[in-house]
């Protein structure tokens, strides 16, 4: 089940989306779901 709180993202990776967009996509350190950024990392 996902928590759905803000976290920082662990093994965050940069991605290019099928459109060419920029995004960032890692796991969730408490429940170990899946989470996604869409935009440049700072």
């Amino acid at each position: 089940m996902k928590c759905k709180t803000k976290r920082e993202m662990q093994n965050a990776e940069q991605i290019t989306m099928k459109n060419g967009r920029p995004a960032t996509q890692g796991v969730c350190p408490v429940c170990g779901t899946k989470m996604f950024k869409i935009g440049k990392a700072s």
